[in-house]
């Protein structure tokens, strides 16, 4: 899973502007979705919708997680962790977790044991950075505990700064190696200002520029432990979310400023797993999936010359929106399947999204879903499979961040768009977009941009859909 990669941010999808060989050959090799989605147009509500296969809307507090955040899905929830557990298969998650830890009413514990998380609901192993990197603790979780934590130097996380001379963004700016934009101007680690205030744990403390190669090698060491076994494996990379700090082989690749270079350093991370994969002689049984969590972003809270860099590229592809909106662009994302000798190369239209991995891979591993948890995941097996019968979901729910009212519905070629707020976000700079009609109705067959509402010429079609996503939001299930 990808963090904030859009549409049209890579070869196979459109991009003449980016480098991409290694996700292009997951394409060419397997199945190519040019109806792929996730659930949500931010990180924390998909990632929380993945792994549960229940729309976020349904639980409060699960839009983008604070760093003190306490574990959101609480302990003993079935996942699609578990329900691969309950057949057999080892289970991990290396990368960005943003789901939060600890009891609720307390949250992490930095300086002792770190649960419930991942270990709680399904995962035998973890290694994690347990936020998102522009906010803080810059640590990396191993199972339980922080890890190469000094108990001589205990870690502090807070929402207030610790002390009137504590170096932020504000104070020391003129030491920071990337500037912030808006927001991101807390805490200093590694010459960026974070959102968040930490001091202490200096030991434990990574150079950005590391992430990726953490992440890889860390993914590498578990396939090969594991390779005797069936096995299931959330690679959750934090490119290319902001601050886009790369490896210094990365930097300047792309021509395209940091965010480009992020890409290719996402690209480099999809072909090491492939290589692994054919390493251990594993391709012939193994299904990789690509997705990413949310459509792009440009500034989204530092100065990285995402915008003055893009040339002629465009992140959305055709559509319209981006990251926190309910236009395609937030939602609709590259979604890729690979499995070499039992997914036939090709593209696909079918409907799919993230949502849905859970119910998909229960049944391809003969395991029944609880009655009582993942709620809106659809066994949507045959479609990423391939099969020349598949249909994929008939509909699907895209909200934004958290609760707030705006949502998208997608059935078949019509889109409703329900601002509730009366505004969407602008993808370039992460501005709200004009004031915006409560309902809107798109053919997204003949206008993938949504640019001419017809809402007017259909009004039939726009009380169905507006029946259905009230009904579908209302009620406690969709499976």
């Amino acid at each position: 899973m990808a963090d904030d990669l859009g549409y049209g941010d890579v070869g196979c999808y459109g991009s003449a502007q980016l480098d991409t060989p290694n996700i292009d050959r997951l394409a060419s090799e397997g199945l190519r979705f040019t109806n792929g989605y996730c659930s949500a147009s931010t990180c924390t509500p998909t990632r929380y919708s993945f792994l549960t296969g229940t729309y976020a809307f349904r639980k409060a507090n699960t839009g983008i997680a604070p760093p003190n955040s306490p574990a959101l899905i609480a302990a003993g929830t079935p996942t699609i962790a578990s329900l691969m557990k309950q057949a057999g298969y080892a289970t991990a998650v290396i990368g960005k977790w943003h789901l939060g830890l600890g009891e609720p009413g307390q949250g992490p514990q930095w300086n002792d044991e770190l649960k419930p998380g991942p270990l709680e609901i399904g995962f035998d192993h973890c290694f994690l950075l347990p936020t998102t990197n522009d906010r803080v603790p810059q640590v990396y979780v191993q199972d339980h505990r922080v890890l190469n934590l000094d108990p001589n130097d205990p870690l502090w996380v807070g929402d207030k700064k610790p002390s009137p001379d504590h170096p932020t963004g504000i104070s020391h700016r003129d030491e920071l190696k990337m500037d912030w934009s808006h927001g991101h101007n807390a805490t200093i680690h590694n010459g960026i200002s974070r959102i968040g205030f930490y001091t202490g744990g200096h030991a434990a403390r990574f150079r950005d520029e590391d992430l990726a190669d953490r992440w890889v090698s860390e993914s590498k060491r578990w396939i090969s432990d594991h390779q005797e076994q069936p096995f299931f494996l959330f690679f959750a990379a934090h490119d290319i979310h902001v601050p886009r700090i790369v490896h210094e082989r990365f930097q300047g690749k792309s021509g395209l400023g940091p965010r480009g270079d992020a890409i290719v350093e996402l690209d480099w991370c999809v072909g090491e797993l492939m290589q692994t994969v054919k390493n251990h002689n594993m391709e012939k049984n193994t299904m990789i999936v690509f997705c990413s969590d949310n459509g792009p972003v440009l500034d989204d809270g530092y100065q990285d010359d995402a915008i003055e860099k893009l040339g002629d590229h465009d992140p959305n592809g055709p559509y319209t929106g981006g990251k926190y909106s309910v236009f395609e662009g937030g939602t609709r994302t590259p979604f890729i399947t690979w499995w070499p000798g039992t997914i036939q190369p090709g593209v696909s239209d079918k409907l799919v999204c993230t949502i849905d991995l859970a119910a998909s891979c229960a049944a391809m591993v003969s395991v029944e879903l609880p009655d009582d948890a993942v709620l809106d995941s659809v066994n949507v097996s045959d479609a990423l499979l391939g099969s020349p019968a598949a249909t994929g979901r008939q509909s699907l729910v895209q909200q934004d961040n958290g609760r707030s009212g705006n949502y998208g519905y997608r059935r078949g070629k019509w889109k409703l768009l329900r601002s509730e707020r009366g505004k969407q976000k602008n993808v370039r700079l992460r501005l709200v977009d004009d004031q915006v009609p409560k309902y809107q109705l798109f053919d997204l067959s003949v206008d993938p941009g949504e640019t001419n509402n017809v809402i007017a010429e259909y009004p039939q079609i726009a009380d169905e859909l507006k029946r259905e996503l009230a009904e579908e939001i209302g009620t406690a299930e969709t499976r």
